[in-house]
């Protein structure tokens, strides 16, 4: 990694010297690849490497920002050159500054699956192929698998600012998934199945294919239920869904432009003593973990949910200035062509002590929802209030019983999260719209539309 960081540290020398106060500079490298596989053919096949460096500079209160591709000598002085000029006729800014420095972040062990370059490409496609195969061969109304898809990404990430931090990282990870398609005698289902992991080998392609295969068979028979208030218990993937929204909400961008349902909140009751939510940027097992963030910041943890009150947001450096607060480590970015902005690392629900069939018996009567479409677009981001249509089954008696769809679930996310009665002891982790881990979570009530 010394590369990107002597390329960044570069970065920043040539900024002050063409004038700027303070400088920052962001240096990555990323390969990706995905395979996608149909009816035992290899469908699509993509690989992308890219390299790059954004620089800010800093003029008084005013910031510029510039990004390139040419880290040669003279594309370093160049491209600092541009953020320097921006900076000059950039807007005064009072909350514009540097990252603070003088913090060091402690490295983080097993980011990176070394055994990537040992992966070649037909490899990887046979890992899809055979997680289609194990779709198919697990249930005889399977009737076929719409894609089965395996991606994987690798980064090296450096940050070095005038302020004094230089850090550097890498990082990998992939996921495969699919969606089977089974066959009833009012049309076809279906069911999604996934597995992550930081390298190929870490996947379990079996294992994949089969719970495609028994969600979508699942769903055979489908019918609508009776429309009532009820109690609802959140599959693992359904929950983080639902937890990526109050991680959205807990950004301080969104709480300082009066966006977030969370705005003003902070201190106060907003959930039940059943939920904790944590932001935690460092734990082995997320996606997003990292030693910094996007700003050379130290990752932490940050408690969100606790005790049933909103204990903190997430801060980048900006908000933080912008709110007389701290960063919290969160300033994320999507690459070297961006600004960093705030954005949640991994976001963790802590499970409880009941096991799913606990939860079912709790509820008594109600859905278990296994699947949400439209979340994002059906929830107001300012009020919270939302309504999207979903899929489960039956809660009877404690138990799992009829398959259910086409139906909606519908509440705002202040009251969906004061009425958590409990989160199970099965928590995963959900790679989609985020970094989440989720256990199921059981919604004492929720308004359920359906015949």
């Amino acid at each position: 990694m010394s590369e990107p960081l002597q390329i960044a540290g570069t970065a920043v020398e040539r900024a002050l010297a063409a004038g700027a106060a303070e400088a920052e500079a962001y240096a990555s490298e990323e390969a990706t690849r995905e395979v996608r596989v149909h009816d035992g053919e290899v469908e699509s096949l993509t690989a992308a490497t890219g390299r790059g460096l954004g620089v800010r500079a800093w003029i008084g209160a005013r910031v510029g920002y510039g990004f390139g591709t040419d880290l040669s000598d003279a594309g370093l002085a160049a491209l600092a050159e541009r953020a320097v000029g921006a900076a000059r006729v950039a807007d005064e800014d009072e909350f514009a500054g540097p990252p603070p420095g003088g913090e060091a972040a402690d490295p983080i062990a097993g980011l990176s699956d070394p055994s990537l370059p040992e992966w070649p490409t037909a490899r990887v496609a046979e890992l899809a192929l055979e997680i289609e195969r194990a779709a198919l061969a697990a249930d005889t109304r399977v009737a076929g698998v719409e894609q089965a898809v395996y991606v994987e990404a690798a980064e090296r990430v450096a940050v070095a600012a005038s302020t004094g931090i230089a850090a550097s990282y890498e990082a990998s990870h992939c996921y495969g998934y699919l969606q089977a398609l089974a066959e009833g005698e009012d049309g076809r289902e279906s069911g999604l199945g996934f597995g992550l992991a930081r390298g190929p080998a870490g996947l379990e392609p079996g294992e994949i294919g089969r719970e495609a295969a028994a969600r979508a068979t699942a769903m055979i028979g489908a019918g609508k239920p009776a429309s009532r208030t009820c109690a609802v218990v959140l599959d693992q993937t359904v929950a983080a869904s639902f937890v990526g929204l109050v991680g959205r909400a807990a950004a301080a961008s969104a709480v300082q432009r009066g966006r977030s349902p969370l705005a003003g909140r902070l201190g106060e009751r907003v959930a039940d003593d059943a939920l904790a939510l944590h932001d935690d940027g460092l734990v082995p097992a997320g996606f997003a973990t990292s030693p910094v963030d996007g700003e050379g910041v130290p990752r932490r943890r940050t408690a969100l949910i606790e005790g049933g009150e909103l204990r903190s947001y997430l801060y980048d450096t900006y908000t933080a200035r912008r709110g007389d607060a701290a960063s919290t480590g969160n300033a994320g970015r999507s690459g070297y062509r961006a600004r960093p902005s705030v954005a949640a690392s991994n976001l963790v629900v802590a499970p409880g002590s009941l096991g799913l069939p606990e939860l079912l018996a709790e509820a008594g009567e109600g859905v278990y929802v296994t699947d949400v479409a439209g979340l994002h677009s059906g929830v107001n981001p300012v009020t919270g209030v939302f309504s999207v249509g979903a899929s489960g089954r039956e809660i009877a008696g404690g138990e799992l019983g009829r398959p259910l769809r086409e139906f909606t679930i519908a509440s705002d996310l202040i009251s969906m999260l004061g009425a958590v009665r409990a989160a199970g002891s099965e928590p995963r982790w959900v790679p989609f719209g985020g970094s989440v881990s989720a256990p199921p979570l059981l919604i004492g009530e929720m308004a359920v539309s359906g015949s």
